[in-house]
């Protein structure tokens, strides 16, 4: 019984401590049922309550079971105040005041003063309880009588009276036979008892011996059906119905006749009672456990009312959070991506043998003929810029985005121009050079002069292109020109040399600080959010406590346990994409392929960056690769516009509600024929069946784009003219099925 008792004082605890999370007000109804019934659970004593209207005898039946006079009893309302009636050596009673003093004092006379109704049919404000303590066999065992107001008279008693019942282990309802069951009853038994957990109550008829014997027989017949009626909780064999005439039986109990307590239908009902206090009192977990079920339940209720929606608000938060992060990481990727394949392409092109192959040939024609400096700004300088320039548009893409580090433009100068000294001149030349004479910045013809300079820049192409600078030194040495030449190229390749190394150094520096630009900062959580996630945790806390605390008492719930929420872990957390080890092919890039798959339908943007230069004459034909990189590039700026846009309000249902829109529109503007017709054949042009998805028609797209560009067909003219007369029709498709 007393591990018993531990488990109820714990749920006690528990029923306290989550009702002080839902911050009740103090007068509030559920806050008064949380107190009674903490109380009441660790109450030893088996506390039983007569309860009914005013003027039905309440007290009277219970100074008629005492055997005197011990509670105040009159014809008109006088039970002002709770009365609890328990055992003691000698009659006596105490008054608890609110302000904590104790009165106490022999018989029971004073409740005239405290425990009756003023003037004013009103209770005193200033009692706090009121305590009879009477030496009653029935009391010795731990019974514990509550003499209650009445009910029916004022708002406030009525409260009372609610309020206390949930603190009864037996309810006497009693009844007035005159007048029996009132609409009143009828509420208070559904409302006050019932729907509370409330269901051991015994039903007593009072002055039943005031009626004619015929109406007598009349009530007692609907007394059986009230009974009936209620499904009491009682012991089996026992009746949850008696009749007690209760001022006849106190008269009986003062002159002890007991043949007249007999015939008022005290005794039986005495008996009865004692037997079912007998059976219920040591198990009266049993009949305590439905209030607290019944309470519990309001609280599990309330908490859910308070946990449920901050629950969703950071639901909404960490998701629109999750949302940014992803964005954010899928730019920085698609960004770093961009930027190291840029970086790559440049490396690559400032590796000294592709410099030497792509270039050294004309750059030493270029010095031979005094025409350097100007070959290096139309040509080197060019190719380089748009190197730089291709590689540092990325940085500032991700400056754009995550508004970290500015960055730096990516210059990589050029060398000193170059210096030839030629060499001695042979006797049958007629040359004007001196031995040893310099030629700066490319200019060795006007050293050279006539039919010699000439014979000079004819050299480097046939060295160059023989490639017989590496052979016998006799024989580059046959004529005065080629070995002016050798000088030349060799020069030539000092110069490459020297910019390719100090590009390749300053690149590797470049790429090591873009790490400062192609990141972000994960953002500090609000305080708000915080506050609510700590709050939100207490409360689930609360909540799943009182679950295990009902669990321990075999009182089951519908509702699970809440898991714990997560901790917002971002804070002071930086994202920078890592390297792959392996590089891949733009056809086998899993980033790539992801965004061409992803790609939104709402972009509707063609490949009109990479649409054919105004002179075709530019470059040589055909150039795949060019066009390979400029189409992927374009598909990396459509997806890094796309995630900008869905960055303005991240987790939006954006293309839902396009579709919506559209789906909304269609009954109002149903597609005529022409229309159908167009889009039937654009699918045609596409190669695609008219049920396609708009992932396949972007695929097919791209591969149409990849294989009729007119950048592919720029020599050829009769080609080049069947190629943009296609990607018209391409793109003409392309806009239809992407605006359908």
């Amino acid at each position: 019984m007393q591990q018993q008792y531990e488990g109820y004082k714990d749920l006690a605890d528990s029923l306290k401590s989550t009702s002080a999370l839902l911050n009740l007000e103090r007068k509030s109804q559920l806050h008064q049922d949380i107190i009674t019934i903490c109380n009441h659970l660790v109450n030893p004593s088996f506390r039983i309550a007569v309860f009914g209207p005013f003027n039905h005898g309440k007290s009277t039946l219970l100074n008629a079971m005492l055997g005197n006079r011990t509670l105040p009893i009159d014809l008109i309302p006088t039970t002002g105040a709770s009365i609890s009636v328990k055992y003691g050596s000698d009659v006596r009673t105490r008054i608890m005041l609110v302000d904590g003093i104790e009165i106490y004092r022999s018989g029971t006379e004073i409740l005239q003063q405290f425990a009756i109704l003023d003037g004013n049919r009103q209770m005193r404000k200033d009692v706090a309880s009121v305590e009879v303590f009477c030496p009653h066999p029935f009391l010795e065992t731990g019974v514990e009588f509550l003499d209650l107001p009445g009910t029916n008279d004022r708002d406030e008693q009525d409260n009372l009276v609610r309020e206390q019942l949930l603190g009864a282990d037996l309810v006497i309802q009693l009844l007035d036979a005159r007048k029996l069951m009132t609409l009143g009853e009828r509420e208070n038994l559904r409302d006050w008892l019932l729907d509370r957990g409330i269901k051991t109550v015994i039903f007593v008829a009072n002055f039943l011996n005031l009626l004619e014997p015929d109406e007598q027989k009349q009530v007692q017949n609907r007394l059986l059906f009230v009974a009936e009626s209620f499904r009491a909780e009682l012991p089996p064999g026992f009746s949850n119905l008696y009749r007690v005439d209760a001022l006849p039986a106190l008269r009986a109990r003062l002159k002890g006749d007991v043949a007249a307590a007999n015939s008022s239908g005290l005794a039986a009902f005495e008996t009865a009672l004692q037997n079912i206090v007998g059976i219920l009192q040591p198990d009266r977990g049993s009949v305590r456990l439905p209030r607290v079920q019944a309470i519990a339940s309001q609280i599990q209720y309330s908490l859910k009312a308070k946990i449920d929606p901050i629950t969703l608000e950071i639901k909404s938060f960490d998701d629109k959070q999750n949302s940014k992060i992803e964005i954010k990481q899928k730019a920085a990727n698609l960004i770093y991506k961009g930027f190291t394949t840029s970086i790559e392409e440049l490396r690559d092109w400032l590796e000294l043998p592709k410099l030497l192959t792509k270039y050294q040939a004309d750059a030493a024609v270029a010095l031979a003929e005094n025409k350097f400096k100007d070959w290096q700004t139309n040509t080197l300088k060019k190719d380089l810029n748009q190197l730089q320039l291709s590689a540092v548009k990325w940085l500032y893409q991700a400056y754009e985005f995550f508004q970290e580090e500015r960055p730096q433009d990516l210059l990589i100068p050029f060398p000193s121009e170059p210096q030839v000294i030629l060499p001695p001149k042979p006797n049958n030349t007629d040359d004007l050079s001196e031995p040893g004479s310099i030629a700066v910045g490319g200019g060795i013809g006007w050293l050279l002069g006539g039919p010699v300079g000439a014979a000079v820049v004819g050299s480097i192409s046939y060295l160059l292109n023989k490639n017989i600078q590496k052979q016998d030194d006799q024989l580059a040495k046959e004529s005065y020109h080629q070995e002016v030449a050798k000088l030349c190229i060799s020069t030539i390749e000092d110069y490459f040399s020297s910019f390719s190394s100090q590009g390749l150094s300053i690149l590797t520096e470049y790429e090591r600080q873009s790490e400062k630009v192609i990141c972000f900062q994960f953002s500090q959580e609000p305080g708000e959010i915080t506050n609510k996630r700590e709050s939100l945790q207490l409360l689930q806390n609360g909540f799943n406590r009182l679950l295990r605390e009902l669990e321990k008492v075999k009182i089951l719930s519908n509702d699970q346990p809440y898991k714990e929420i997560p901790k917002y872990t971002n804070t002071n957390r930086k994202y920078s994409p890592q390297p792959e080890r392996v590089k891949l092919s733009p056809e086998k890039d899993p980033v790539i392929k992801q965004q061409q798959e992803k790609t939104a339908k709402n972009s509707g943007t063609r490949v009109e960056s990479v649409s054919p230069p105004p002179s075709p004459k530019a470059s040589p034909s055909p150039r795949p690769e060019e066009v390979e990189a400029k189409f992927r590039d374009w598909e990396l700026n459509e997806e890094i516009a796309w995630m900008k846009a869905e960055m303005q309000s991240p987790g939006s249902q954006t293309s839902k509600q396009q579709n919506t829109t559209q789906s909304n529109k269609a009954p109002s503007q149903t597609k005529t024929q022409t229309e159908k017709d167009k889009i039937t054949r654009a699918y045609g042009i596409l190669g695609l069946q008219t049920n396609a998805s708009q992932a396949e028609v972007k695929q097919a797209y791209r591969t149409l784009v990849k294989k009729w560009h007119p950048d592919l067909f720029v020599n050829q003219p009769q080609l080049l003219k069947q190629a943009q007369e296609k990607m018209h029709l391409v793109n003409d498709a392309y806009t239809i099925l992407s605006d359908k």
